[in-house]
């Protein structure tokens, strides 16, 4: 009689997870701050605001998560730290587009106040990056 195969995921993985949400949450709030103070300080386009701020925290969460989340595989040289650099930029580059399309569509068609749509459009664009960066900027 056949048994079902399960799928188990190690713990080294699970703590990676957390460390990358941890590391998310933290840029979330930064990154929220930022679009704040872009919109209401600099009177910048919330969508123009959270493009920018999302470039200044794709820059910080290289940094924390080339130091935390994947410190088994680090880029220590300056060559490689310089790849994985431009590699997150990619990956996380590509996930801005989502990120922006979901805010837009959270205000304008939900309804919701920027700042809220933000972090649904971050929740949900989260994965798309993790599962990227886990498998391509640190591999």
């Amino acid at each position: 009689m056949a048994t079902p195969t399960t799928s188990t995921v190690d713990g080294a993985t699970v703590g990676r997870i957390a460390r990358f949400a941890t590391v998310g949450a933290s840029a979330a709030g930064v990154q929220t701050g930022l679009l704040w103070a872009f919109v209401e300080h600099g009177g910048v386009n919330y969508l123009v605001g959270a493009a920018f701020a999302i470039e200044i925290t794709i820059l910080l969460q290289y940094v924390l998560n080339n130091a935390w989340t994947f410190s088994a595989s680090r880029h220590t040289g300056r060559g490689e730290y310089l790849r994985g650099l431009l590699r997150t930029n990619l990956v996380r580059g590509s996930a801005i587009p989502i990120q922006l399309g979901l805010l837009a569509a959270f205000v304008s068609w939900a309804g919701a106040g920027y700042i809220a749509a933000n972090l649904g459009a971050i929740l949900i664009s989260g994965t798309y990056r993790y599962l990227l960066d886990a498998r391509w900027t640190w591999k």
